[in-house]
């Protein structure tokens, strides 16, 4: 007997399965947001220069005495190379995001009056920023909707199936097509959530999951609930566990860290 392939999915039925899985991770991480913790642009571009190959939970760790320490653009554009270092150290890469935060403030004070523009085409230029920061900024400290394509984002668009690009940049457009513009920003914040708090790289917790009718790579990891609610993060891993009708104690009670350490 010949097998014969399951039909294409059509740009409609793709487009409504977007949809769906999008109101599904608005019900699932009601509490979604940036995380790292900032006030104001400048201290949201450092921190996410900061954050590249380090967790959020450790740049929230150092950001404080940092933030006190380099209130300014040109504070960092004068900084001392040595003390900087000293002070960004844990979070790795601290020669490499020295230069970039040196660089930083130096360009916004002589091209943008100290000021952190509100534009991705300024925003791409400056030291260490590139597209997915510059939509972190963009979305999170000026409200211009934008998708941010880190790990998470690529691993679990890709594994939902919503598009096959690989380049972050044309993921960023792929899945823009298929969503409503104002809901860029939460959706970018739903998604990474989800990825480091249920669909995990090595080993998704498939089995409470609450996309799981909506998603073709089900079974990628644990199936079984009993097995999968132990693989659950986060704060509210006890109410996701109840989204799929699972005990909540089950959650094992270091899972529920108030942080999720995962970069």
């Amino acid at each position: 007997m010949t097998r014969t392939s399951a039909p294409a999915e059509s740009s409609l039925a793709l487009t409504r399965r977007a949809r769906r899985i999008g109101r599904l991770l608005t019900e699932t991480h009601p509490d979604a947001h940036c995380e790292l913790d900032h006030d104001g642009p400048l201290q949201l571009a450092v921190a996410t220069i900061l954050s590249a190959q380090c967790t959020d939970k450790r740049v929230n760790e150092v950001t404080p005495k940092l933030f006190t320490r380099y209130p300014t653009a040109a504070d960092y554009a004068g900084a001392n190379r040595a003390e900087l270092e000293e002070l960004i150290r844990p979070t790795g890469f601290f020669r490499n995001k020295t230069n970039s935060l040196i660089g930083l403030g130096q360009a916004l004070v002589e091209r943008h009056g100290g000021e952190v523009p509100g534009r991705l085409d300024d925003l791409v230029t400056l030291p260490g920023i590139g597209r997915k920061t510059a939509n972190v900024i963009l979305g999170n400290a000026f409200d211009v909707p934008g998708i941010t394509v880190d790990t998470h984002f690529q691993r679990l668009v890709g594994r939902w199936k919503l598009t096959a690009e690989n380049d972050p940049v044309k993921i960023e457009h792929a899945i823009g097509a298929l969503y409503p513009k104002r809901d860029w920003t939460m959706l970018s914040h739903r998604i990474i959530f989800h990825g480091r708090r249920v669909c995990h790289a090595r080993k998704p917790a498939c089995g409470a999951c609450t996309l799981a009718k909506v998603c073709p790579s089900f079974g990628a990891g644990p199936t079984e609930p009993e097995v999968a609610v132990k693989l659950l993060k986060g704060p509210r891993a006890g109410a996701l566990a109840e989204a799929v009708g699972l005990d909540p104690a089950l959650v094992p009670a270091a899972a529920t860290a108030t942080t999720v350490d995962v970069p």
